[in-house]
């Protein structure tokens, strides 16, 4: 083992063992499984790799986000430097992850994945960072998670390409500099707020991922079923995209899962009539909300009478943690006017009590739009 290894926390063996007692590769980056519980609620990233497109041309949708990208990364193609370090924001699902695969190819560059929990120590990052050759990428996903230690490593790395390593403790501590090759570092978050100034400062292009139109949901939908080899036409498609809540992850989910529907219980044609049915038969309603999220809506109206009902009390009633309630059903259901986050709690709207089909108290209203600058009122 070489003196560098050494400063970087190696040891005699290739491999480690985690606190749970699995063995990590030492030449592997550090996956944590339980990275993106929103991630995992709408499906498993893993399904999404044969659909993930190549290159920004094949990329749906996110067209400023594009643009940038293009002229970012085509500099430093011409320049044979490597990128700025990009910072992507957004709910889960809208493809920050695609992009970083993109950004990596688009240079011609090797990705290297990894995500905010899985470096617990500074080692872990500092042993990553020796790795990568010239110009490659580092995607670190929910980078908004990085425990503060890890992120004081990661600052030197990002603007001088050095890792700083303290040996020894009090007085007779002494820091060395090791050189890191230039590199590309790519965060992922759906918690922006939650980084860092310094950190968030240090990102060259910081963008956020914007949920997507319906048609380019169909172009997604239209796409993936090329790829899966299903046969679907262009109101199946539609039907399937106007149910995704913005999200392609979700309408990919849909369509493997009415794609199933149409193979067992119908004749394997995803046609208007099919994909109904199909959405209907998974508890997906016309506006997109499956069980837990009309659960939800449920609750605040019928057990809360419309709310107001605080964050904990609302998770606690449908057996869910706040995290999940706050990140993952709720900015749909407020972005639908369903919703509505109150001083006091959450406030069942109008357009709730009618989507369930139940009678709205009077005091129910739907929320108003914003004023204007110049309204008097």
């Amino acid at each position: 083992m070489s003196g560098r290894d050494e400063l970087l926390g190696g040891h005699e063996d290739d491999d480690e063992t985690n606190e749970t007692g699995e063995t990590l590769s030492g030449a592997a980056n550090p996956v944590d499984e339980s990275v993106s519980l929103e991630a995992s609620l709408v499906g498993d990233e893993s399904d999404e790799a044969g659909l993930r497109p190549q290159t920004l041309d094949d990329f749906v949708g996110q067209r400023e986000l594009k643009e940038k990208l293009r002229v970012v990364l085509g500099a430093a193609k011409k320049r044979r430097r490597a990128a700025d370090h990009l910072l992507f924001a957004g709910p889960p699902g809208l493809g920050k992850t695609t992009l970083a695969h993109i950004a990596a190819k688009e240079m011609g560059a090797e990705l290297h994945i990894t995500s905010g929990p899985a470096l617990e120590r500074p080692g872990d990052l500092a042993s990553i960072l020796n790795q990568l050759e010239e110009g490659d990428v580092l995607f670190i996903d929910e980078i908004h998670r990085l425990s503060r230690a890890v992120e004081e490593v990661l600052y030197p790395a990002m603007e001088d390409f050095r890792v700083d390593i303290v040996l020894g403790k009090g007085p007779a501590a002494r820091s060395i500099p090791l050189p890191v090759s230039p590199f590309t570092l790519v965060g992922a978050t759906t918690r922006v707020g939650l980084l860092t100034g310094p950190l968030r400062d240090r990102f060259g292009l910081e963008t956020r991922l914007e949920y997507y139109e319906p048609d380019e949901l169909q172009s997604i939908v239209l796409r993936a079923a090329r790829i899966l080899g299903v046969d679907i036409d262009v109101d199946g498609a539609a039907e399937i995209a106007g149910r995704s809540r913005g999200t392609p992850r979700i309408a990919n989910r849909l369509l493997r899962q009415v794609r199933d529907f149409s193979d067992v219980d119908r004749d394997g044609l995803i046609d208007l009539t099919v994909a109904k049915d199909g959405l209907k038969f998974f508890g997906v309603d016309d506006r997109g909300l499956d069980k837990p999220s009309r659960g939800l809506l449920e609750a605040v109206c019928v057990m809360f009478e419309g709310g107001p009902v605080g964050l904990k009390t609302l998770s606690i009633s449908v057996s869910e943690p706040t995290e999940t309630v706050e990140d993952v059903y709720e900015p749909y259901l407020i972005q639908q006017g369903f919703l509505m986050r109150t001083p006091q709690g959450r406030v069942a709207t109008a357009s709730a009590w009618r989507h369930l089909g139940l009678t709205a108290p009077t005091r129910a209203a739907d929320p108003a739009p914003p004023p204007g600058l110049f309204d008097e009122s």
